[in-house]
C-alpha cells in the first residue's frame, strides 16, 4: 500500500524490494586510481547511447567501477565503454569492460535504519550463513536503502532469509530434507510432531519438512510436508532416487536447509561434500562418514568450516550421550587426550547386563533387537564392526592418526556365524555361540567380577576387548544399554571425566538427532 504518510515502522526496515534481473557492467584496472574524470566519461558514454544506470558501486582503492544496467542494454553498454576507453585500453591501462548476466539486485528499505548500528550486519550475516554471495553492495549516506546485487538464482533465497531476519521477530524455521525413514527416521517425525508447537510458541523455532526419501520412495515440496501425514504424503511420491533428490534439494536452494541422514547405508554420506558445498548443513547418526577413509573425513570437516555450515554428528557414538560435544570442549580449551576407555555398544551392554538373569546369549540378542537396540544386522554390534567405527571416530575426534586397519578387535561370535549368508541365518545358527558367551560370564561372576566390552583408545593404539571389572570399576555398575565413556587427560589424570547414560534406542537417538536439527536452527538467525 502506497500511502502520502506512513506511520512510523516498529521495524528497522521497512521493507524489501528487488530487481529480479540486471547485469553488472564494470571496468577496472591501474590506469584508475587519482585520474579524475573516469566516473564522468563513464557515465557519460553509457548516457549518450540511452542507458540507464540502476545501481553504481565503486571500492575506495578506486581501481573499479561497476553499474547495474538493463541486461537487455549488455552489448550496448560494452560497446560504449570500449569505443569511451579505447586509448586506455590498448595502452594496457584498463582492461575491457566485462559484463555479467544473471544479476539481481537487491534493496532493504527503511527509514528507522539511519543511525542504527547493526542492520548491515544482520543483512549480511543472514546471507553469509545461507551461502548467499554478494557480488556488490551500495548504501548512500541518507542510511535509508542497502542495495545489493546477488547471482539472479539466489534471489528467492535472499529475499527469504533477509525477511527472516527482520520480519520474523527471532523465529528459526529449518527445512528439514529427511534421508531415512527406518526406526530412527520414523521416530525423529514422530518427536518433531509432538514437539512442533511448543518449539514455535517457547522456542520461536519451526521445523518444516521439505523432502523425505527412503529405499523405496522420495517426495520433495518446498511448501512443507505435514509431519503428521508424511506416510500417506510418501506413498504418493515418486521412486527413490538418491542423486535425483540431492540435486533438486540444491536446486531448490531454500534457506536454513539442512539434510538428515537417518540410515546406516554408506550412499548418503557420498553426497555429503557436494551437501556442504551447497550451503546446506547435516545432522546424521550414520556412522560411516566419519569412520571411512580419512581423507574424506578430514574433506568433510573443512568443507563444513569452509561454507560456515552444521555438521551434526553428536549421535554416530553414544546415541543422545554428549560424548562427541564434551570431547570437542576439552580439545577446545587445550585439554591433553592420554587415553579413552570407553563402552561403546548399548546393545552389546544390554547382553551382558542381562546374561545373569538366566536368559541365553542367543535369546538375548533377540530381544535386543526387536526393542530396536541392534543395528539392523546385529553382527555390526556382534561382530565389534559398529563399535570400531565409534572407536575410530572419538580417535579422531580426540586428533589420533588412528585408522580402521590399526583397531584390534577381539570378536564375541565365531567366524562361522559372522560370515552367514544373511542375516536370518546368522540368527539361526546364533545359539552355536551361547556356552562360550555364558561360560566367560559365570567365570567372572564367580570371581565377583562382570563382563565388559571395552575400547580402549590412546594416542598410539585402539583395541577393543571383552574384560572383567569389579565393583571399584566405573563399568561395574553398568545397567540397561549404558554407554560409559572415560576420558583421562592432563587436567582430569587422577579421576577421569566420566559420561554415561543409555547408549541405545529409537528414542534417545532420534532425541540426539533432533538437538542437533536445532543446532542448525540457532547457527542460521
Amino acid at each position: 500500500m502506497i500511502v502520502k504518510r506512513a506511520r512510523p515502522s516498529d521495524y528497522p526496515v521497512r521493507g524489501l524490494a528487488s530487481i529480479p534481473s540486471v547485469s553488472l557492467l564494470s571496468i577496472h584496472g591501474l590506469g584508475l586510481p587519482g585520474v579524475t574524470g573516469i566516473a564522468a566519461r563513464m557515465f557519460g558514454a553509457l548516457a549518450t547511447v540511452k542507458i540507464n544506470v540502476i545501481l553504481i558501486t565503486q571500492a575506495s582503492s578506486e581501481l573499479s567501477i561497476c553499474c547495474a544496467i538493463n541486461p537487455m542494454d549488455s552489448e550496448a553498454g560494452v560497446k560504449a565503454l570500449g569505443e569511451e576507453f579505447s586509448m586506455e585500453i590498448d595502452a594496457g591501462l584498463i582492461a575491457p569492460p566485462e559484463i555479467n548476466g544473471d544479476m539481481s539486485v537487491i534493496a532493504v528499505v527503511g527509514e528507522q535504519m539511519r543511525q542504527r548500528t547493526g542492520i548491515a550486519g544482520r543483512v549480511f550475516t543472514a546471507l553469509g550463513r545461507n551461502g548467499v554471495n554478494v557480488v556488490a553492495i551500495a548504501q548512500g549516506s541518507s542510511e535509508l536503502n542497502i542495495s545489493i546485487v546477488t547471482y539472479a538464482k539466489d534471489r528467492a533465497k535472499a529475499l527469504n532469509v533477509i525477511h527472516d531476519a527482520f520480519f520474523l521477530a527471532g523465529i528459526r524455521t529449518v527445512n528439514l530434507f529427511l534421508c531415512g525413514t527406518g526406526l530412527i527416521g520414523k521416530t525423529l517425525l514422530a518427536q518433531i510432531e509432538t514437539q512442533g508447537r511448543k518449539l514455535l510458541e517457547q522456542h520461536s523455532t519451526r521445523i518444516k519438512i521439505a523432502g523425505i526419501i527412503n529405499s523405496r520412495l522420495m517426495m520433495i515440496d518446498p511448501k512443507g510436508i505435514p509431519v503428521g501425514q508424511w506416510k500417506s504424503k510418501l506413498e504418493e511420491g515418486e521412486s527413490a532416487d538418491m542423486p535425483a533428490f540431492v540435486d533438486l534439494m540444491k536446486a531448490l536452494n531454500l534457506p536454513s536447509a539442512c539434510f538428515c541422514d537417518c540410515t546406516a547405508s554408506d550412499m548418503p554420506p557420498k553426497f555429503y561434500e557436494g551437501i556442504f558445498a551447497a550451503s546446506i548443513s547435516i545432522v546424521t547418526p550414520n556412522k560411516r562418514a566419519n569412520a571411512g577413509p580419512a581423507d574424506r573425513y578430514r574433506g568433510l570437516m573443512a568443507k563444513a568450516r569452509e561454507k560456515d555450515v552444521v555438521y551434526g554428528y553428536e549421535t554416530t557414538v553414544g546415541a543422545g550421550l554428549p560424548v562427541i560435544g564434551t570431547l570437542h570442549d576439552l580439545v577446545a580449551c587445550g585439554d591433553s587426550i592420554s587415553r579413552i576407555e570407553a563402552v561403546l555398544s548399548g546393545t552389546i551392554s544390554y547382553i551382558f547386563n542381562n546374561l545373569r538373569r538366566g536368559m541365553s546369549f542367543s535369546a538375548l540378542v533377540l530381544d535386543a533387537k526387536s526393542r530396536g537396540y541392534t543395528e539392523p544386522d546385529p553382527r555390526d554390534d556382534l561382530g565389534a564392526v559398529d563399535i570400531a567405527r565409534k572407536t575410530l571416530i572419538l580417535a579422531r575426534e580426540a586428533g589420533f592418526a588412528i585408522d580402521y586397519e590399526n583397531i584390534a578387535i577381539q570378536a564375541l561370535i565365531p567366524e562361522k556365524l559372522a560370515k552367514a549368508p544373511s542375516v536370518e541365518e546368522f540368527l539361526a545358527l546364533l545359539p552355536e555361540a551361547d556356552v562360550s558367551i555364558e561360560e566367560k560370564v559365570a567365570a567372572a561372576t564367580s570371581r565377583g567380577k562382570v563382563l565388559r566390552y571395552v575400547a580402549t583408545i590412546t594416542p598410539e593404539s585402539a583395541a577393543l576387548k571383552l574384560q572383567e571389572y569389579g565393583p571399584e570399576s566405573p563399568f561395574f555398575n553398568l545397567s540397561g544399554t549404558d554407554n560409559l565413556v572415560m576420558f583421562s587427560t592432563a587436567r582430569y589424570s587422577a579421576n577421569p571425566l566420566v559420561v554415561r547414560g543409555p547408549g541405545a534406542g529409537a528414542e534417545v537417538t532420534a532425541g540426539g538427532v533432533f538437538a542437533d536439527i536445532l543446532k542448525t536452527a540457532q547457527s542460521y538467525l
